[in-house]
């Protein structure tokens, strides 16, 4: 019984739309993030190009983190 409870919010539309919508902002987000903490570095340490390491490994910490949803999404 428990789980015909936890699977029936899944099918409200609302619910799958919020899951695929969290999938569309994760790379942005990611990279956004990236490009923060190496300017930050930038600053730190008086350099002018770990930014762009920033949002390298923004981005594939983003498409990882997207690939793991995705994969979740289908089970």
């Amino acid at each position: 019984m428990s789980d015909e409870r936890s699977n029936k919010g899944s099918d409200n539309p609302a619910v799958i739309w919020a899951k695929y919508s969290e999938i569309a902002f994760i790379i942005p987000a990611a990279v956004v993030v990236g490009l923060l903490i190496g300017k930050l570095l930038d600053y730190w340490l008086h350099t002018r190009w770990i930014f762009l390491g920033g949002i390298i490994v923004g981005a594939v910490v983003g498409f990882a983190q997207m690939i793991v949803m995705v994969t979740r999404a289908k089970d």
